[in-house]
Order: C-alpha cells, then sequence, then structure tokens
C-alpha cells in the first residue's frame, strides 16, 4: 500500500465559523466541546478502502431533509491523487442516505485553500420508506477513498485553487 495522505483537524476558529453559519442553536462552549472531540477519519480494518469520517455531533435526518456536516477535517494529499468521499455503504443502502454532489472530490491542493481545506458534507436522507436516519456523535456517517490519477498530454493546468465548490473556475 502506498502511503500518500494525512488527515488533520481544520484550526478551531474554521470550525467554529462553519457551525455557526448552519447550527446557531448551539452556544460557542458547545462548538469548543465538539471540535475537541472530533476524531481523524480512520479504516476499520486491514483490508478496508475507505477511511470512516465520524460525525462531530449528534443529528437527526427524517425522509427528503438534508444537512450540512462541518467534519472539522482536512486532508493534506500527494499530488496525483484524490480524495473520494461517499455515504457509509450500509447507510445509503438503509437510507438511501447521499451527498447532495453524488460524490465529494477532494483535490490536493484543496488543503491550502482559505478555508484551510475543511471538508464539509452535503447530505440528503432520501428514504422512500419513511425511515428518519439517526446519527450518534461519533459514529461514521462517510467514507473517503484515496485514488490515483492522470492527466492528458498536453495539460497546461496552472491556476491557484482558493476556495471549496466552484473555485476552480472562479479564476
Amino acid at each position: 500500500m502506498q502511503r500518500v495522505a494525512q488527515f488533520f483537524k481544520v484550526g478551531r476558529d474554521k470550525f467554529l465559523q462553519a457551525m455557526k453559519e448552519d447550527f446557531p442553536e448551539y452556544t460557542e462552549e458547545d462548538m469548543i466541546d465538539i471540535y475537541e472531540s472530533i476524531e481523524l477519519p480512520a479504516r476499520a480494518t486491514k483490508g478496508s478502502a475507505g477511511y470512516d469520517f465520524h460525525a462531530p455531533f449528534a443529528f437527526s435526518l427524517p425522509p427528503g431533509a438534508t444537512i450540512r456536516i462541518p467534519t472539522g477535517i482536512r486532508v493534506k494529499i500527494d499530488d496525483g491523487w484524490v480524495l473520494k468521499l461517499y455515504p457509509r455503504s450500509g447507510l445509503g443502502f438503509k437510507y438511501r442516505l447521499q451527498l447532495n454532489n453524488t460524490v465529494g472530490i477532494i483535490d490536493s491542493d484543496y488543503f491550502e485553500s482559505d478555508n484551510e481545506g475543511h471538508i464539509l458534507a452535503k447530505i440528503t436522507n432520501d428514504s422512500n420508506e419513511g425511515k428518519t436516519l439517526e446519527i450518534g456523535a461519533g459514529s461514521g456517517f462517510m467514507q473517503g477513498i484515496f485514488v490515483e490519477y492522470g492527466i492528458t498530454f498536453d495539460d497546461e493546468a496552472e491556476g491557484k485553487r482558493n476556495g471549496g465548490f466552484g473555485s476552480t473556475t472562479k479564476q
């Protein structure tokens, strides 16, 4: 196995900023406690391809509902590799849990963005069976897999990233 990346927490201020945007019901003290308890993604078994991302706080997601989760995680990735994000398999099977962008793509240059490369996950419970998804704090809800990629012979990309969604087209 090649070792191509390392997970880190984003800075506390970046995490608090993201939490305040979507979860004003939490006090700053609550948010600091949540930040302190964030676990770095990890594989569950030696043969696992996916690194499990853990929910920083408990949440409930009724059918058709969407939530944006600030994971508090960033990742430094070697050039030539990408982190692809998916819902945990069992949650997709039981609840039709979906990432709103279908597959999250974390590029190697995202780590240096103004937001510190903070990985945010926007997920929807697309259950057709009326099932409400309950995720406990620290429970796995998403998985990431590192994949090598190539570029074309005539590639001349020189742009620099500065942000997340859609930032590479805003140059």
